[in-house]
């Protein structure tokens, strides 16, 4: 029980952190390109509150966690916030646009990432390198790649699918925008047969050797 409060205390800020700044880069982008939903509905904040789901961001990445530390396993996570509402018809040009509200969030999570890796490099110097902060700079590094190359899959509704959407020419592009109603049970099944694992872990190894550049 120790071990997971301990792993609880350790993901908790850089887990809520990642999310709100992740929605609200979204938010933000929308209306850079002329959609204020998401200002209007309050969520282009860094209140965490207003971007946490009782479910996907409590429920289902605690539960996950703690099953995970029972069987013996590394810890592991996985969730969703609130999605930012973006009303795609007000953007400018909203196919072109979609792109760059898609990548907002997880270019914010590649920024969350170095900026824990560079704040890891300041801590390790004459720290005890198992201390709290800096296992919770290692967890917020890892909870970015993450969150960043999940969402960067090309499955509708995630980040990676609006921009698949985007850059497909317009009929092919309707058609796979026919998918994203199955799209979040294609991810759940992709983590329960561990394909998931398979086809992050090359990529979050990639982005902890960009990263080392910071190091």
């Amino acid at each position: 029980m120790t071990d997971i409060l301990n792993t609880l205390a350790l993901y908790a800020f850089p887990v809520v952190f990642a999310i709100t700044l992740h929605e609200a880069a979204h938010g933000y982008v929308a209306r850079m390109f002329g959609d204020p939903t998401a200002t209007l509905a309050g969520r282009v904040t860094l209140n965490p509150l207003r971007h946490i789901d009782p479910i996907g961001t409590i429920a289902v990445p605690v539960g996950i966690l703690i099953a995970s530390s029972v069987l013996g396993g590394a810890p592991m996570l996985f969730g969703w916030a609130k999605p930012v509402p973006v009303d795609f018809g007000r953007l400018r040009h909203p196919k072109k646009d979609m792109l760059w509200v898609a990548l907002a969030g997880p270019a914010s999570n590649l920024l969350m990432a170095i900026a824990w890796a560079l704040c890891f490099r300041f801590l390790i110097q004459g720290t005890d390198p198992e201390g709290f902060w800096i296992q919770m700079c290692r967890a917020g590094v890892n909870i970015n790649l993450v969150l960043m190359f999940l969402n960067l899959l090309p499955i509708l509704p995630l980040d990676g699918g609006r921009v698949a959407f985007s850059l497909l020419p317009n009929r092919m592009a309707w058609q796979y925008s026919k998918l994203e109603p199955y799209g979040m049970l294609i991810v759940i099944g992709l983590l329960a047969t561990g394909v998931l694992s398979v086809i992050l872990d090359p990529m979050i190894e990639l982005g902890y050797s960009f990263l080392r550049l910071f190091l």
